[in-house]
């Protein structure tokens, strides 16, 4: 009887530990579920007249492109599972996805904070710099890996802190009041920054079916001559990675664009450029469309599988040519 009593003892905390395991795995998969959600679109003019305390105050040129850097910032630290990038419990330390367009929002925040900083708010390059921007451009690129002393979370609401400070004084328009200076050499500049960065990431998307390229960086080291050819190819564990960095990037741009298409309206008007950011929007929208599939399909070009990185390519590089051609219009006279 002593040895039964024991079994059936034994019997009911195993029980009771298969059930608490069973419990905490169905949580973190539900949790992990809510947290991969990405963030919805705001308007970019509501969210500016609520930061600057309501819809009767009148913006100063500039504000909706501040007060868009400052939101997108914060939604990103604050949407459901808050930031995540650093996590190192579950169920975050396993949202890969999550993470990689989390790294897409951020690399356009930084480039952004820091044209907004070296171009936007200086007059000429011997000007001196705004000190709110100049604080808050270093603390965005602090590592977005760091769990603690500091967290990421903390050195990116500085930066935040610091944006808002600008704005306060830009729309005071005091004796220190900050400066925003929508010319169309500045907004050309911001825009070879993006320019590049939608390139690159048209070619990491492209490459997840693997491709053959002349390796351009050998050809310019070597001068003229027989060019060498290399493979290019996307890691099988990578794909999803490089294709959500890309939703979270175009989710940035569509924002930042849009508070520009106020803020430069005048100089878009000039050079007949207004529709030509539009088309840019267009296309960036396309890349924010629902992912029906639980996993990123990546067959080949015309293979029986469809390829969401191809998809997202297509979309990536119309936008890129429309910034091309945009960069163009503004450097006309």
């Amino acid at each position: 009887m002593d040895y039964l009593s024991k079994f059936r003892s034994l019997k009911g905390w195993s029980g009771l530990v298969l059930g608490l395991v069973l419990l905490g795995s169905g949580l973190i998969v539900i949790f992990g579920w809510l947290w991969s959600s990405e963030p919805g679109a705001f308007n970019v003019q509501d969210n500016a007249a609520q930061h600057a305390g309501g819809t009767e105050v009148k913006l100063v040129q500039g504000y909706i492109m501040g007060a868009t850097l400052s939101r997108v910032a914060s939604t990103m630290l604050d949407k459901p599972g808050g930031y995540i990038s650093n996590d190192v419990f579950p169920p975050g330390v396993f949202l890969d996805n999550i993470s990689n367009w989390e790294f897409g929002v951020l690399v356009q925040v930084r480039d952004l904070a820091r044209v907004m900083r070296n171009d936007f708010s200086r007059s000429q390059s011997q000007s001196a710099e705004d000190q709110d921007l100049a604080r808050a451009e270093p603390l965005f690129n602090f590592d977005n890996e760091s769990w603690i002393f500091p967290a990421s979370e903390d050195e990116y609401r500085k930066a935040i802190s610091s944006i808002d400070k600008y704005l306060g004084r830009l729309q005071a328009g005091d004796k220190n009041r900050a400066l925003f200076h929508a010319r169309a050499d500045n907004l050309r500049d911001w825009l070879n920054v993006i320019d590049k960065r939608l390139g690159s990431l048209a070619q990491r998307l492209s490459a997840s079916v693997g491709q053959v390229r002349v390796d351009m960086d050998a050809a310019v080291q070597d001068g003229a001559g027989q060019p060498s050819l290399i493979e290019v190819k996307t890691p099988w564990l990578e794909i999803d990675d490089v294709f959500y960095e890309a939703r979270g990037t175009a989710w940035a741009l569509i924002h930042f664009l849009q508070a520009a298409e106020y803020d430069f309206g005048d100089v878009l008007a000039k050079k007949n450029a207004a529709l030509s950011l539009r088309q840019i929007i267009r296309d960036l929208q396309a890349t924010q469309d629902t992912v029906w599939s639980p996993m990123i399909l990546n067959g080949r070009g015309f293979g029986l599988v469809t390829n969401y990185s191809l998809i997202m390519t297509s979309y990536i590089s119309q936008a890129n040519a429309a910034v091309i051609d945009l960069q163009n219009l503004l450097a006309q006279g």
